[in-house]
């Protein structure tokens, strides 16, 4: 589909988007790029799915608790909806999103916007999780972040359930999940 560039676009805009399995630091490193951004005088607005209450209900954490104040949404038009005039919108959990996520990453990057995307690239069965295999198509800059796997020291790019649990989405803490390196997550 293509998407008409605003007429007022400030400059060009375009999707970065940070993946990897839980414990790599995405979140970490959205947060180092937004201070960036902030330092630079840059306006930001930072927004993650409503339903990620895991560590506060309105701040990003890190694992490393660093955080930032975001704005929860129900959904991704919401973002389209509140955005106003910043130069950078950050968006954590995007596997959390509805498939309109890359629609509305588009959006804004169409109106000159750079937009930073952070998500879940696998789900605990190794299956790609929701809006990811469309925003990474769509992203002009992708950074692949790797965990170090809890078994044997590896790299490692899955996020291994360590509960009998079957739901898609189920939050969690180390006390859930691991990473594992793609030996030790097919091994068990």
């Amino acid at each position: 589909m293509f998407i008409e560039p605003s007429k007022n676009a400030k400059t060009k805009g375009w999707i970065e988007v940070i993946c990897g399995s839980m414990f790599s630091g995405k979140t970490e490193e959205l947060i180092r790029r937004l201070k960036r951004a902030q330092l630079a005088n840059q306006k930001v607005e930072i927004y993650k799915p409503s339903i990620d209450i895991r560590y506060d209900s309105q701040d990003i954490v890190s694992h490393n608790d660093n955080r930032v104040l975001s704005t929860p949404v129900e959904n991704s038009q919401h973002i389209l909806l509140l955005h106003t005039d910043a130069d950078v919108v950050a968006i954590d959990e995007a596997q959390f999103f509805d498939t309109e996520i890359s629609y509305v990453a588009e959006q804004l990057a169409s109106k000159g916007v750079r937009v930073i995307i952070a998500g879940l690239d696998m789900d605990f069965k190794g299956i790609p999780f929701g809006p990811m295999p469309a925003l990474l198509a769509k992203a002009d800059y992708i950074t692949k972040l790797h965990a170090i796997c809890m078994k044997c020291g590896d790299i490692a790019n899955y996020s291994f359930r360590k509960t009998e649990d079957e739901d898609k989405v189920m939050l969690g803490e180390h006390d859930t999940y691991e990473a594992r390196c793609r030996s030790c997550y097919n091994n068990g």
